[in-house]
């Protein structure tokens, strides 16, 4: 298991960066942390490590926000309000999940039982006593 820490929005941002600068075709990553832990934050520098200079929010009304200017495709998946793994088969999980891009899912402990072995979690932990500091721990699934 990786462990890094961020004291600052920008530190998540670089290691996002990071993230998607080595992703490949295929690869699933699971976000995972509280309402305000830095999620999107990561899920930005995830984008830009990508290439994808297009604007990266939290797709939480929509469900599945996919952006395609970058070197791979990257479906970034908010599940916060889905109550049923059903719901993603009508937007067809299965084709994001095995296709050619990079699935980066916000709350994936909906739909842990469908998601394939392999996938990288990224589980990101707020500090009390400091607002700005991340726990980010990742491990293969």
């Amino acid at each position: 298991m990786e462990e890094r820490h961020s004291h600052s929005a920008e530190e998540s941002f670089a290691f996002g960066k990071e993230l998607g600068n080595a992703a490949k075709a295929g690869a699933v990553y699971c976000l995972r942390g509280e309402l305000g832990a830095g999620k999107t934050v990561l899920a930005q520098g995830f984008a830009a490590g990508l290439g994808i200079t297009e604007a990266v929010n939290s797709p939480t009304f929509t469900i599945l926000q996919v952006y395609e200017g970058g070197r791979l495709p990257l479906y970034h998946f908010d599940l916060y309000r889905i109550e049923d793994a059903e719901e993603l088969y009508e937007v067809g999980l299965d084709d994001y999940l095995f296709g050619g891009g990079v699935c980066l899912i916000e709350w994936p402990e909906c739909i842990e039982e469908e998601l394939p072995s392999g996938c990288i979690y990224i589980n990101i932990e707020k500090d009390a006593a400091d607002p700005e500091y991340r726990r980010i721990r990742m491990e293969e699934r």
